[in-house]
This record gives C-alpha cells, structure tokens and sequence, in this order.
C-alpha cells in the first residue's frame, strides 16, 4: 500500500536508550504478537519469566480480557535489561517487538489523501530534538505507517471543525495550516501566538461555513488572522479563583502518573487519588506529590512569577507546531473532539505543563525556572495527553469549556509564563 506522508520537518528524533518508554507505557499485545513471544522461548536464564508469566490479562469482563506485556516489581516492562535495553530487540531483532513498541514515539493521522505523522514528547529525545531529522527517518517512518495505516485510510471523516460545523478535508487543512502559521511567526513570544490563535479560533467558532470554502475560505482566515494581530497585546489580567481552581483539577489529571504499577494500585491507589483531588480543588496547604518527583510545597508557593528561560521559545514553538501540524490534538488522534475544542485543550497544556515545572523547582528549593524544569514536564504532561481516557471524559471536556466560556484559558497562559 502506497501512503503519501506528510513528515513534521521541524523535529529530529532518534533512539537513546534510556529506558522511559519501557517504564512508562503498558503494552498491548495481539493474540498473534502473544503467540510469537511465547515461541521465542524465554526462560529464567534470559532474565525473564517464562509462558504466560510474560504477560498480564487486563481490561473488560473476565471473558474479554487482553494481554499486555508483564512488568518486573519496579513497573519496569519484563523484558527491559539492567543496560535499559529490550531483550526482544537483542536477541530477535527490532521487528520482532510488538507493534505498539516499535511505533513509539511517532503517531500517524489520516488527513484525507495524506497521512500525518506526530510525535509524542514524552519522550525525552523528542523534547530535546534530539537524533536525525524525520527526512533522514523517512523510509522508517513509511515501513512503520504501513503496518499501522489501515486500508482505506482516505475515506477517513475529517474532524468536525467546531460543534455545529463541517468541513471538508482541503478546507479542515486550511484551518489547520493557519493555526500552524500563527505558532511559526518570530516576532512575538509563544505566549502571544496562543492568544491570538485561541482569539480567531473563537471567531471560526462563531461562524457559518456553508458558502465559505476554498480561495474564500482563505481570504477569510487571513483577515481574521490579522484581527487577532491587532486585538491580542500584553494583558496584566489574572485568573479568578474560579478559573484557578478548575485549573488545578485539569493540571492534577497532567501530573499524576500512571504506569502499570500505579494502575494496580487497586482501591487503595484510587482512595489516594481522590484524597489528592480534594485538596487539589481546595488549593490550601500543601500540594500531594502524585509521584517521586515531586515532594509537598504550599499550593501559593507556585502562584509567584518562576520565570521564563529564553530557551524554551523554541521547544514549546515545536512541540504546538509539531501537534498541530500532525492533527495530534483533535478528531480520532484526540477522542473524537472538534478541531476548535481540541485547540483550546492542546493550549492549556502550556500553563498545565508550566505548573508542573514551578512545582519541579519548587521540591528543589528553587524559586526559579530552568529550561530543564520545563522540559521534564512537558515529558510528564505530554505522556498523558490524547492517551489517557480521562482526557475524553464528560467531566474533563467541560472542564476545558467552562474555562474557554470564562475567559481563563488566555490569563491562565499569560499567568504562568511570568
């Protein structure tokens, strides 16, 4: 099967090794992926379990359940080595790995004739840039895309744009490609080009497209475009503590963790986490650690201005470009949403994510941001978003609109960038 790509130029990714995705992440097998590890032999003298002990059944009824591959006591996949290297991959080769492992980071989205590629920044090669350029990945990338594509891609419904509105795929990519081109402009900071993006997006989400297509449907998002350029200047507003507080429960969903290990928490985990979202939604006191990395602060403690490294400009102008672009934030790549809705949630990433990082310098005893902070939440926020069900939950969508109806989301990013 031919499949046209269209690759996300702007970042580079290779494999480093360091393990995260294996610590992470819980795999998925088929039954036919079952059968072919079971037949590669493992034993004890391997490092491993040997049968079914290599994998865990989870999910469903006891009648549907799925396999996924097993974990060692620190959450670790089973079949991770003390180098931080697959022992599928050393002893069989890297197309002997599941599917689902050998995809990571990259993410593939039908967009009508074309197939979109994305990645996820959770892994800290792709928030750093770091490895060979998706050009020299290209042959990869396009072997990988026709294990993962399925045929008939291109009779993929294009998203819906906002709640009451269709386009179709040429118009959707018209749309997509102006919000690409309000994140690529130099002159201002990220903060700004998310206002402004956010700010035209409100329009479209008030319009009617019925006789507005092609050249004219252009010509329109230009003058739209221009208005926001014109309308978003520098703001001194705050969020009320309404907005805050509904921030502080869509941020808790970004840092917590959730790898195999923390999902088999059982009652005990889930009493935890709900004990933790009662004071998340109190905002008093000190913050819950949802994980090792964190430890308690005062919740006001994170309401000073951290900074903003002048580094990081480039990562978080990548990271909305590379998702945009790559359809990573709406339709089938985000639960279903509408294009605009979708935008609004991928915008709150970038307060959710600058919380996480205060919140990082904060358990060091630092009143100040380094680009490393907010690289390592980015990593954390990015882990989750588009595949963790939560996210496409009644609760978390209203969420995300009660803030956009409230005017929040724009303070909010100005808020935590100081």
């Amino acid at each position: 099967m031919a499949i046209s790509l269209t690759l996300p130029t702007i970042q580079n990714w290779s494999c480093h090794n360091c393990g995260g995705c294996c610590r992470q992440h819980a795999i998925e097998v088929t039954e036919e992926e079952r059968q072919r590890i079971l037949s590669q032999g493992w034993t004890a003298n391997d490092g491993t379990p040997s049968g079914n002990a290599l994998f865990e059944r989870h999910g469903g009824p006891p009648w549907a359940k799925r396999y996924q591959l097993a974990h060692q006591a620190d959450g670790a996949c089973v079949f991770l080595d003390e180098r931080g290297l697959c022992r599928i991959h050393a002893k069989f080769g890297e197309a002997a790995k599941p599917l689902a492992c050998r995809i990571y980071p990259y993410a593939f989205h039908p967009a009508g004739k074309k197939v979109t590629v994305s990645l996820r920044f959770s892994c800290p090669s792709v928030v750093a840039n770091l490895g060979r350029s998706m050009n020299h990945n290209a042959d990869e990338i396009k072997q990988l895309a026709r294990d993962v594509v399925p045929e008939g891609y291109e009779r993929t419904l294009p998203p819906a744009l906002s709640a009451n509105e269709r386009l179709d795929w040429p118009d959707l990519l018209r749309v997509v490609d102006a919000i690409n081109a309000t994140l690529a402009t130099t002159d201002v900071p990220i903060t700004i080009k998310l206002q402004r993006a956010l700010f035209w997006l409100s329009l479209v989400q008030q319009s009617r497209f019925d006789k507005l297509s092609g050249a004219r449907l252009t010509e329109f998002l230009d003058i739209i475009r221009q208005a926001a350029v014109e309308e978003i200047q520098p703001s001194s507003d705050s969020p009320t503590p309404l907005g805050r507080m509904q921030f502080r429960m869509l941020t808790a969903q970004y840092a917590r963790k959730d790898t195999a290990t923390d999902l088999a928490a059982g009652w005990r985990g889930r009493w935890k986490l709900f004990r933790a979202a009662t004071r998340f939604a109190r905002g008093t006191g000190n913050i819950p650690p949802l994980q090792s990395v964190f430890r308690e602060v005062p919740f006001e403690s994170l309401e000073q201005p951290f900074g903003f490294p002048a580094e990081s400009e480039e990562l978080w102008t990548r990271y909305f470009r590379v998702k945009v672009a790559g359809l990573h934030f709406c339709g089938p790549a985000y639960y279903g949403v509408p294009l605009v809705e979708g935008f609004q949630s991928l915008a709150l990433i970038f307060p959710a994510t600058m919380w996480i990082a205060r919140w990082l310098a904060a358990s060091q005893s630092r009143v100040q941001l380094t680009h490393e902070n907010i690289s390592q939440a980015l990593a954390i926020s990015d882990h989750h978003h588009g595949y963790s069900p939560i996210f496409g939950s009644f609760g978390f969508r209203r969420r995300v609109h009660t803030l956009e109806q409230m005017g929040e989301i724009p303070k909010l990013i100005r808020w935590y960038s100081l």
